[in-house]
């Protein structure tokens, strides 16, 4: 299996914006483009990736966005808005050469992926949604306020692990110590001798602007938006974000939507379980190689 290569862009506004890709740079197959969770990074797809690629006939992208991972922190934290993190997907699609994907949206990367399929609808040739639909249980919403920007800043990655552990056990009730030590290790990340964390902190400024007292806004016309291609929702059986009610939903509405509940795991599920990677891996296999022509009238 061949390495990931790196890239970076340039937004409209100067800042460097980090890309990487797994297989091959020239293939006949739609890649994969991954877009992680609202203070995730391109480290949570790593499994899933090696997964899909390791035919060597398809590649696996994933993007950082502003203020995370290996990309550019901005300096203005209103500019951590879905708009503007939309805009900076279309423009490195457009700088890398991507001009279709199928997209794995995990979370926050979930309504990107409805966004760019407003957007750019022929950009689009299926979606995975990683546990998030139209409707946000506020429940969890309150939950990942509670702590993005405000956690502990851990010594090692065994205590960072603890730490996530303190805040998401009833996410992740069969995680071992294990488990949240690698979710530390993508949580957080080597610097000047300590730990920091792998995001912006200012993102909790964009939490704090949330009121959660004043009823979700219901996306179903940007799910609407994903009626053209095939769906698949991945729900975490203990998610606080995505109801089963909602997931039933969406495969009621979409005439091509199936779902995967992830067992043991809440929001959001970590893609990394066998079964979980196979049912991924099925999906994407019956995306076809090339856009269907309509039949003549």
């Amino acid at each position: 299996m061949a390495d990931w290569q790196d890239f970076y862009t340039t937004s409209q506004d100067g800042l460097k914006l980090f890309a990487r890709r797994l297989g091959p740079a020239i293939s006949p197959r739609p890649p994969v483009l991954c877009l992680p969770g609202i203070a995730r990074s391109t480290a949570d797809f790593e499994e899933v990736a090696a997964h899909l690629a390791r035919h060597g006939d398809r590649a696996v992208w994933a993007f950082d966005y502003r203020g995370r991972g290996r990309s550019d922190y901005d300096p203005n934290w209103e500019n951590y808005d879905l708009r503007i993190e939309l805009g900076d997907i279309l423009d490195q699609m457009t700088a890398l050469g991507i001009s279709e994907a199928i997209f794995l949206g995990t979370s926050r990367g979930g309504l990107l992926t409805m966004l760019v399929a407003m957007m750019r609808p022929a950009a689009v040739r299926g979606a995975i949604l990683n546990d998030i639909g139209p409707i946000i249980e506020g429940k969890g919403l309150a939950r990942i306020k509670s702590y993005v920007g405000k956690l502990p800043k851990p010594r090692t990655y065994a205590e960072a692990g603890q730490i996530l552990k303190s805040v998401s056990s009833t996410q992740f009730p069969a995680l071992d110590d294990v488990g949240w030590e690698r979710m530390a290790r993508r949580t957080w990340r080597d610097k000047d001798g300590g730990l920091v964390s792998v995001y912006d902190t200012n993102l909790l400024k964009t939490l704090e602007k949330v009121d959660l007292d004043a009823p979700l806004p219901e996306l179903w016309p940007q799910f609407g938006a994903l009626t053209h291609v095939p769906v698949l929702v991945l729900r975490g059986a203990h998610s606080d974000i995505l109801s089963p009610e909602t997931a039933r939903e969406m495969t009621r509405r979409h005439p091509a939507c199936a779902l995967w509940e992830v067992p043991y795991e809440g929001h959001a599920p970590l893609l990394g379980d066998l079964p979980t990677l196979e049912r991924i891996e099925t999906f994407v296999s019956t995306i076809p190689d090339e856009v269907p022509v309509p039949a003549a009238q």
